[in-house]
């Protein structure tokens, strides 16, 4: 099966989805699922039958990069 941006979260086979655990627990969170056939997917936990989001590993390790050095901190405040 084909896993394409878009597509109901909630129907892709065999997704794991994770929170992070600084999650507060109100549900207001992304949820992350690594693919089968590499690449991740992410979510709001909100919507968890909305669409899904895919990523491929070069892209979630580019955006990890930019998370750890702080570059987005601006967008929380």
């Amino acid at each position: 099966m084909q896993i394409d941006d878009g597509m109901v979260a909630s129907a892709i086979p065999g997704a794991l989805w994770v929170k992070s655990g600084a999650s507060v627990g109100n549900g207001n969170c992304v949820e992350v699922a690594a693919l089968a056939g590499g690449g991740v997917a992410m979510r709001n936990s909100r919507f968890p039958d909305g669409p899904a989001l895919v990523f491929t590993t070069s892209e979630i390790e580019a955006f990890l990069r930019g998370a750890k050095d702080a570059e987005f901190d601006h967008l929380t405040g």
